[in-house]
């Protein structure tokens, strides 16, 4: 079992920068891949991000590359989201994910209860 809780979301302008973290509980963290997603209001859930079990290999929507960066610390038992030239078309819930395959949202078995970021144009 993994429980998951996700921090740093706010408010903030255009072309700014917020970092997003999901904090792990159990000891499997370190085997899983991680992934953040989003939700904005009367949308889907979409990927945003993923990272492998060690790093080695990560995925960007295409809508964020260049301008985000996750990265994971197995030692801490966490996962960030760096992100930078926010637009208000970022704005949604942000949703740390855990146990999944790639960016395929129906494999992930465990879920944040998510965090709000709000891009002001």
């Amino acid at each position: 079992q993994v429980q998951l809780v996700e921090s740093g979301g706010g408010l903030v302008q255009a072309g700014g920068s917020l970092r997003l973290s999901c904090a792990a509980s159990g000891r499997t963290f370190s085997t899983y891949t991680m992934a953040w997603f989003r939700q904005a209001p009367g949308k889907e859930r979409d990927v945003v991000a993923t990272i492998t079990w060690n790093g080695g290999s990560t995925y960007y929507t295409a809508s964020v590359k260049g301008r985000f960066t996750i990265s994971r610390d197995n030692a801490k038992n966490t996962v960030t989201l760096q992100m930078s030239s926010l637009k208000p078309e970022d704005t949604a819930v942000y949703y740390c994910a855990a146990g999944g395959n790639g960016a395929y949202k129906s494999t992930y078995a465990y879920w944040g209860q998510g965090t709000q970021v709000t891009v002001s144009s």
